[in-house]
């Protein structure tokens, strides 16, 4: 059992944490915080920059947390709010299947994070080998879910605002 968590943490966290490096870098194929916020402008998410560094912070250092199993409940929150917002705000429209654009990805990697903070993170983390803390168990994964969907709240009110055609306020910089 220790191996599998440990395996799902490291295949998980790092592929969220390229993902983020992406978005805030611009490494990987990514194209970067200025043109992933122009993108975020363009489909409702405003002010794009600072969500798309948000994103970008969610899955980066949510991801290398959760590869590491170090505070693990926090990092799948930061990990599902994340997917959240992809799945309702950019995916759900275009249906389930990704090679339509749809939101069989992030709904995975959203349910995986949870997961794991029900689950915890195994002996073979940071959470347990080393700071010995039990964070395994219902009460941890319903606040990792509750943190999730509370962090989601914002950029999908934001981006709901402006979609009514509520004026949203500018940001310089």
């Amino acid at each position: 059992m220790e191996i599998g968590l440990l395996l799902i943490r490291l295949a998980l966290g790092l592929t969220l944490a390229a993902h983020g490096a992406q978005k805030l870098f611009g490494i990987f194929g990514g194209y970067g915080i200025s043109a992933t916020g122009a993108f975020f402008d363009s489909i409702g998410f405003r002010p794009g920059k600072p969500l798309a560094f948000l994103a970008g912070a969610g899955e980066l250092l949510g991801g290398l947390a959760l590869a590491l199993g170090l505070l693990t409940p926090l990092a799948a929150a930061a990990i599902l709010s994340t997917m959240i917002v992809a799945v309702w705000g950019v995916h759900l429209e275009k249906g389930f299947f990704v090679q339509n654009g749809g939101y069989e990805y992030p709904l995975v990697l959203g349910v995986i994070a949870t997961a794991l903070a029900f689950s915890g993170p195994g002996n073979l983390s940071l959470d347990v080998a080393v700071l010995q803390l039990n964070l395994a168990g219902t009460s941890w994964g319903l606040s990792a879910l509750a943190l999730g969907f509370f962090g989601a709240l914002p950029p999908l009110v934001s981006r709901s605002s402006w979609a009514r055609g509520a004026p949203v306020p500018e940001v310089k910089g």
